[in-house]
Parts: structure tokens; C-alpha cells; sequence
């Protein structure tokens, strides 16, 4: 397993709707795999494939809670509820950092890294987490969102 490059705007493939995944493969499972590494050495809760370069429909997350690692691939947002505000940074912009309104609660469904299928059912910081980097696969620029800024310093992670 290893540490990819990041990818930082303005990289085009950022705002690329990303092709799904057809082959669950050796390559899929090192993809998925780095892709964990990457986002825990850089300090993040998610990380989608364009932004270390890669034009497939996977992401990952792990916001630290219960539900632990999750595993992304051609995931849609089925259903959102409620809303909620709050800040949000992105490791392709580095020391960015916005208040962007997103669903309090999502419905997604995705298939793991071997094909099967899923449904998840998140709320609050992991819903936050999982429209984010779907928005990623989207091409979908959390700054497109962003109703207020944080000055540089002002919001820490």
C-alpha cells in the first residue's frame, strides 16, 4: 500500500464526472486500498479517485466514528432529509475551509470493493462526508457550495 500524490485545483479531472467502475479487480482492491493511506497520512475523513488523478467512481471514508471505513464504489445518494450547516475543507484545496449546507441525513447505495452491493444510512458528519466525496465523483467542487469563508487560521480541522 502506498501514499499517492494528491491532486489540487485548478486539475481539470477535480471537475470530471468520473466513469463507473466495471472490473472488481486486483487493481480496484490496491486503487481502494491506497487510496485509505493516502487520506489517513494527509489527515483526511475522505478521498475520491479524481483527486489523486484516477477517473473511476470510488471514494472512501472514515470520519473516526462507529461506522468505521467505507468503501465507495459507484455510490449514489438515493435519498436526502433535513438539512444541516457547517464547515467543510477538502484536501485538494488545501487550507480552505467553508460553511457549505448539505442533507442531515442520506440514504447511499454502493457497491464494495468486490461488487457487492450496499445500502448505507448516515447522519450528521458522516452524511456530510459521504455528499461531499460524492459530489467528487460528480465533479462537484465543495467551493461551488460555500455560502460563507473561513479567514487563513480562523478554522482548524
Amino acid at each position: 500500500m502506498g501514499v499517492r500524490e494528491i491532486v489540487c485545483y485548478p486539475d481539470e479531472i477535480l471537475e470530471t464526472n468520473c466513469e463507473p467502475v466495471t472490473a472488481f479487480d486486483d487493481e480496484l482492491q490496491l486503487l481502494i486500498d491506497d487510496m485509505f493511506t493516502t487520506m489517513y497520512e494527509a489527515e483526511g475523513v475522505g478521498l475520491a479517485a479524481p483527486q489523486i488523478g484516477i477517473n473511476l467512481r470510488v471514494a472512501v471514508v472514515d470520519t473516526g466514528d462507529e461506522t468505521g471505513k467505507v468503501e465507495l464504489v459507484n455510490p449514489t445518494v438515493e435519498q436526502g432529509e433535513g438539512e444541516q450547516d457547517g464547515p467543510e475543507g477538502c484536501l485538494s484545496f488545501p487550507g480552505l475551509f467553508g460553511d457549505v449546507k448539505r442533507a442531515q441525513k442520506v440514504t447511499v447505495r454502493a457497491q464494495d470493493r468486490n461488487g457487492r452491493s450496499f445500502t448505507i444510512v448516515a447522519e450528521d458528519f458522516l452524511a456530510r462526508a459521504l455528499q461531499h466525496e460524492i459530489d467528487h465523483l460528480n465533479g462537484v467542487l465543495f467551493t461551488s457550495k460555500v455560502s460563507s469563508y473561513y479567514e487563513p487560521g480562523e478554522f482548524e480541522r
